[in-house]
């Protein structure tokens, strides 16, 4: 693509949380027609979590898988690039993909009894943070997608946040604000940790920063709605 389909790439990462909406749309359709088919609770979680996955292709998943094995697999940058550019799975991706799978199918079925809108909103702000690290941390190799989408400016990742977060609000209610506020801390920590350890972002570290917005906002308001 020439750079100038780049740039008009980059600036449309605003739009980052309506994709959200689609994918979290999409899942919890299906799971309210699951539940009102008499599907378990639990039944409900895996299918939201099977819809997610298909739409999306597993993007996300494969980015988390990837950036665990990376990031905690080499002794090198130069390592650690080579591990997360590998299409194999190691043994500390294949633990990321049980325990996120696992803590938000928890998380889900403690938290469909109350409606599908923190579904939703949890979609919409772990894709609103994204193009905030894209525009913060540079890319960490010379080559790549990551480096060739180019940079967002910081009104369309400011955009993007506020997007995220009126429609979160809009889905989940002034409650998701401290969830949301968690997330965000838990993806600035991974974010130091690639900055650290490989020089900046790649692909694979965007996709591991939406699964673990997405987990934590989940578990804290399952735990919010348990007390």
């Amino acid at each position: 693509l020439p750079d100038n389909a780049f740039n008009r790439q980059a600036r449309a990462t605003w739009a980052f949380p309506l994709v959200g909406l689609v994918v979290g749309g999409i899942a919890t359709l299906t799971g309210w027609l699951a539940l009102t088919l008499g599907v378990p609770i639990a039944g409900v979680s895996g299918l939201i979590l099977a819809v997610q996955i298909a739409v999306t292709g597993a993007m996300h998943e494969d980015g988390l898988a990837d950036t665990f094995d990376g990031l905690w697999g080499g002794w090198t940058r130069e390592r650690r690039l080579a591990i997360m550019k590998d299409s194999a799975i190691g043994t500390y991706g294949v633990l990321a993909l049980i325990l996120s799978l696992g803590l938000r199918w928890v998380a889900l079925t403690a938290l469909i009894p109350l409606g599908f809108g923190m579904v939703v909103a949890a979609a919409v702000l772990s894709r609103g943070i994204l193009p905030v690290i894209m525009t913060a941390l540079p890319p960490a190799r010379d080559t790549g997608l990551s480096h060739s989408f180019g940079a967002p400016d910081r009104r369309a990742a400011a955009l993007a946040v506020g997007l995220g977060v009126g429609l979160a609000v809009t889905f989940a209610g002034i409650g998701i604000i401290l969830p949301m506020v968690v997330a965000y801390c838990a993806v600035f920590g991974l974010t130091q940790i690639a900055q650290i350890k490989i020089g900046g972002q790649t692909g694979d570290i965007l996709g591991a920063s939406q699964q673990i917005a997405e987990i934590v906002a989940l578990l804290v308001l399952a735990s919010l709605v348990a007390r």
